[in-house]
């Protein structure tokens, strides 16, 4: 998702997101294979402030090679004030779909976040036989060690079929910005948060019908309050303001070269 690198509070900001749902990107992701190295990301409002308002978070939105909108919500706002009507592909819904339709047993799959337990499970649950997971420590991102040493696990088991990195926002985008620049690891890298938790049953998803009336923040705040009270209710209004200054691309997409083999 490219962005002007002079934008940011009080400035005009663009987001360039791509025009993939769910199946659509499907078929993408399916064909990338591991002959070279990108990334998605998966903004939300949260993700959308911090592209406002952080320059280094933008530049890493702006390297990576998709942009999926994850936000009902933000697509509602910008259809009801900008007039656009975006596709809506979240990471939760995406990560789901890729263990059940596209991934096959012997491929290699990394996962970066969450615990043993729920690796194991999906190694279970999918009948994986290929699987590589690394669960850096808390805070680990203040740390250039543990950053080094999650970088050398991903790009030691490089190439990959799909890396998903759930360790959160920023995190995950920045070490999805430094394997880019290292050139080594090959594969499909995906930032989707907190998707291993819903996959495994470690959090619950809001029923169908709050996500369709996009009120899934609403189940997730009442939920975990503690942890999310001030991203919804105090960094979230942030974004009304920024939808003044923001300026939303949708990206036609377009073919892309077929992959080699999944590794």
């Amino acid at each position: 998702m490219n962005a002007n690198p002079t934008g940011g509070q009080g400035r005009t900001c663009i987001h360039h997101l791509d025009d993939f749902d769910l199946a659509g990107f499907l078929a993408v992701a399916a064909r990338f294979g591991s002959s070279r190295f990108g990334f998605v990301v998966t903004p939300n409002v949260d993700h959308l402030i911090r592209c406002h308002e952080d320059p280094a978070f933008r530049s890493r939105y702006a390297s990576a090679d998709f942009a999926l909108l994850d936000s009902r919500f933000a697509a509602q706002l910008l259809r009801l004030v900008k007039g656009l009507r975006l596709p809506v592909c979240t990471g939760s819904d995406l990560t789901a779909a890729l263990f059940r339709r596209v991934i096959a047993p012997d491929d290699r799959i990394v996962l970066i976040g969450g615990s043993a337990r729920q690796a194991t499970t999906i190694s279970t649950t999918f009948g994986l036989r290929n699987v590589h997971h690394h669960n850096p420590p808390m805070g680990f991102i203040q740390d250039p060690e543990a950053v080094e040493e999650c970088l050398k696990f991903i790009e030691s088991a490089s190439p990959f079929r799909f890396c998903f990195l759930a360790v959160g926002s920023p995190q995950q985008e920045l070490i999805a910005a430094i394997l880019r620049q290292r050139r080594i690891a090959r594969g499909l890298a995906l930032c989707v948060g907190s998707s291993l938790n819903f996959l495994t049953g470690e959090e619950r998803r809001a029923p169908l019908w709050m996500q369709r009336l996009s009120l899934e923040w609403l189940y997730r705040l009442a939920q975990d309050p503690r942890r999310l009270w001030v991203r919804y209710l105090v960094r979230g209004p942030r974004f009304f303001g920024h939808l003044r200054q923001a300026q939303v691309v949708l990206r036609k997409s377009s073919p892309l070269p077929l992959g080699d083999s999944p590794g």
